[in-house]
């Protein structure tokens, strides 16, 4: 079975404005199956809201935008090592970072021309931090996306949604022409001397989702503006409804495709590459009293089950004030990694399974080779509701023979017992 990257070619409105359909490229295609083939990412938020502990949605919640700026004159996080980051990231498995070039905030994160509140011109740091990590992550064979925010709770020029109302920027000085041009122009800057970026993974469309006058963000002329930059450059949006023309992959936010637990992603999963991003604790910025983090085996199981369902894991991780990456997430890296050295091939470059995850695991796909994920350390036997015609089973790690059995229309799999693994893999080869 050859794999293919299904594309759909979505109408849509975008705004109150109706868009025409759209037609990905043969770069965008190859860059799509390269995306799908990567299985997992690590995603990364660091600001200045770091310095304050809080997550980053700090300003959010009470401050007033100029005492929050205040902070950047304090700004210096002297641990920042681009290489360690990616080399970390890399061992963990990763085959690529998602990192905020600019949050909701508004303070941007390399040496842009657009404003002076950036971490080179608004900080004693000095150094482009993006540029720093861009060159790192192509020393180290690691693709680089940047998360980039529709939203500004610092510009005047930015038009009101239902978030950063407390920021003190007067709503009667919203300009949409003005703001428009600002994002154009800075993702102009990260798409020409950045190096080659993989996507754009934008956020906040949802600032606006309640207004009753609805608010055309012109998404289609950006879109059109990134992939003219960058006929490769995939791109996403987290607004939490069906993919408009133009973006590439469709991202879920805390939930696995298809499901909705954290109420933030009832659309329907399109045909499209699937991305679902997740935090390794409980915040995605750095927050001091956040110390939950999920255990390793957790979050293997959300590599793997996001594999079942045909998607990559985004995991985050908040980076310190600092500029080091947190202890307890260097661990789960760590254990990440190993696992990834030796079950990897199960998941990278597969296919979702065949049928609905089941209430012992699920499984991925390459060609005529089943992996069979087996994640309950209670089950002795599993029924794949397929019947499959089985040329060979084997237990995947140590290569022992498994037993398979036809039952009518489903296949039944011996599990090995006492393998002490986080996830039992089942290999088997089709006739």
């Amino acid at each position: 079975m050859k794999r293919v990257i299904l594309v759909v070619c979505l109408l849509a409105t975008l705004g109150a404005k109706a868009q025409t359909a759209y037609t990905p490229t043969p770069e965008i295609i190859e860059a799509q199956r390269e995306f799908a083939d990567n299985r997992f990412g690590i995603f990364i938020h660091w600001g200045i809201y770091s310095m304050f502990g809080q997550g980053e949605w700090y300003l959010n919640y009470g401050p007033k935008a100029d005492e929050y700026a205040k902070a950047a004159a304090g700004f210096y996080p002297a641990n920042f090592d681009a290489d360690a980051w990616v080399k970390a990231i890399k061992d963990a498995g990763a085959k690529y970072i998602c990192f905020t070039s600019r949050h909701h905030d508004g303070f941007s994160m390399w040496h842009t021309a657009q404003s002076p509140y950036n971490i080179y011109d608004a900080t004693p740091f000095h150094r482009d931090v993006i540029k720093e990590l861009s060159e790192a992550c192509q020393r180290h064979g690691i693709k680089l996306h940047l998360y980039y925010s529709h939203i500004d709770w610092t510009r005047p020029d930015y038009p009101r949604g239902r978030t950063g109302l407390t920021t003190g920027c007067d709503p009667k000085d919203a300009d949409w022409a003005s703001y428009y041009k600002f994002m154009n122009n800075q993702l102009t800057e990260l798409l020409t001397d950045y190096g080659p970026i993989g996507a754009i993974w934008f956020d906040g469309h949802w600032d606006h989702d309640e207004d009753s006058i609805p608010f055309d963000w012109q998404l289609a002329e950006q879109y059109e503006l990134i992939h003219r930059l960058q006929p490769s450059c995939l791109i996403g949006n987290n607004h939490h409804i069906t993919p408009y023309p133009g973006e590439n992959i469709q991202i879920f936010e805390r939930d696995l495709p298809g499901e909705n637990k954290a109420g933030l992603s009832g659309q329907e999963v399109a045909r499209l590459p699937l991305e679902t991003c997740q935090t390794m604790n409980g915040m995605w910025g750095y927050k001091i009293m956040d110390q939950d983090y999920k255990d390793a085996d957790t979050l293997i199981h959300l590599i793997v089950k996001g594999a079942g369902k045909g998607a990559n894991l985004l995991l985050n991780i908040g980076p310190q004030p600092d500029g080091s990456l947190p202890a307890e997430a260097l661990k789960r890296l760590k254990s990440i990694g190993q696992w990834m050295d030796s079950y990897g091939s199960t998941i990278y470059a597969t296919d979702g399974g065949d049928f609905a995850e089941q209430p012992w695991g699920t499984t991925t796909r390459r060609g005529d080779t089943v992996f069979v994920h087996v994640l309950d350390p209670a089950a002795t036997t599993v029924e794949l509701p397929v019947k499959y015609k089985v040329k060979k089973a084997r237990h995947f790690l140590s290569g022992n023979p498994v037993k398979v059995t036809a039952r009518g229309e489903t296949t039944l799999v011996e599990v090995p017992q006492a393998t002490g693994e986080t996830d039992c893999v089942i290999e088997l080869i089709l006739k």
